[in-house]
């Protein structure tokens, strides 16, 4: 009879407990029904970050059953636009695709424009972790790492800010090779750098693998290395870094780093603290999208990989990335990527 009394007191609570989370999941649809989400790109449009947005704030949207208005905020590689975002009203009307290594390393070197944190944010998934890859102009006479390796050659780099991914990676690129180089700052994003590149205004880019192998695609660009110990699944045929220079142990450090770095992707948050059903809410809405198979396939097949990654797992890398730098190490990137290569 004891036996029988618990087991129906447990049903009891579990079916409450069940009746409690419905609850909150039915509050929460209907707090975004009607209402409209801003989707907010700190980029310009027609680059990689504003096309995935574009990719995914419809699908979305029918989900919420609310309108998704992407609005595109360019300045200082996207981290104007985030600290916006962290002091946006937790009400989770507003949500950025963040490009995570720029983020994360304005953090770490604690530069002045910063005023957000990453582990404080209420992180909604990650869209795909990120391979940089060193494009040159399809008529560059550049046609391989070796013929940057030599006496007397000098790299001109474009970027939007000096901490973004362009100009980080950049820089970590020429510390480690030991060539001259300089990353020009202020461009809006990826397609003026590309027209930059074009134009003879500069001479490489460093581009996400997604936009990177579109340009190739096209013809628009030519690959020639890429920025991490594995080669891009986009493009398989081009060698990484590590594969085409001889490297002691201090250049793979340098490059490591940045590779671990470049790894924390594109990331989907929204402003800390936003109510727990809202942010559950949001979390199976956005994992539904990222996961969809007829999605994966249409982001396949237009250079716009989807590789979801659950919340934890972007926060987590972030804070490793965050925690795990001497301070020794922090000032030697801070002179790489704030001082010794910018103008």
């Amino acid at each position: 009879m004891g036996r029988t009394v618990g087991a129906v007191a447990l049903a009891a609570v579990a079916a409450m407990t069940l009746g409690v989370s419905m609850g909150q999941a039915q509050d929460a649809a209907g707090f975004y029904k009607g209402k409209t989400v801003k989707f907010v790109v700190g980029f310009g449009t027609g680059g990689g970050f504003d096309a995935y947005a574009r990719m995914i704030g419809p699908p979305l949207a029918k989900l919420l059953d609310a309108t998704v208005v992407v609005e595109n905020q360019p300045g200082a590689g996207g981290l104007i636009a985030l600290n916006r975002v962290a002091a946006s009203p937790a009400d989770g009307l507003t949500m950025m695709i963040v490009d995570g290594t720029p983020a994360a390393l304005g953090q770490l070197l604690g530069t002045e424009n910063v005023r957000y944190d990453l582990a404080k944010l209420d992180h909604l998934g990650m869209i795909n972790s990120t391979r940089f890859v060193w494009l040159v102009a399809a008529t560059s006479p550049v046609t391989s790492l070796a013929d940057v390796i030599k006496a007397g050659a000098k790299v001109r780099w474009g970027a939007a800010g000096p901490i973004d991914g362009p100009a980080g990676t950049a820089g970590v690129a020429c510390e480690a090779l030991r060539i001259t180089c300089q990353v020009i700052v202020g461009y809006k994003g990826s397609s003026d750098m590309i027209l930059a590149m074009q134009r003879g205004e500069i001479d490489a880019n460093f581009l996400s693998d997604s936009s990177s192998s579109t340009l190739v695609q096209s013809k628009q660009a030519r690959a020639i290395a890429v920025m991490s110990r594995e080669r891009s699944k986009l493009l398989g045929d081009v060698p990484t870094l590590f594969e085409g220079a001889k490297l002691d142990k201090e250049q793979e450090w340098w490059l490591d780093f940045r590779a671990n770095l470049n790894d924390l992707g594109r990331i989907l948050v929204t402003t800390g603290g936003t109510p727990a059903d809202r942010i559950a809410f949001l979390r199976g809405a956005v994992k539904k999208v990222l996961t969809d198979s007829a999605l994966v396939e249409e982001g396949g097949k237009t250079g716009r990989p989807l590789d979801f990654q659950e919340p934890e797992v972007a926060r987590k890398k972030a804070v490793s990335v965050l925690e795990g730098i001497t301070s020794d190490e922090k000032e030697r990137i801070r002179n790489v990527a704030l001082k010794k290569y910018v103008q």
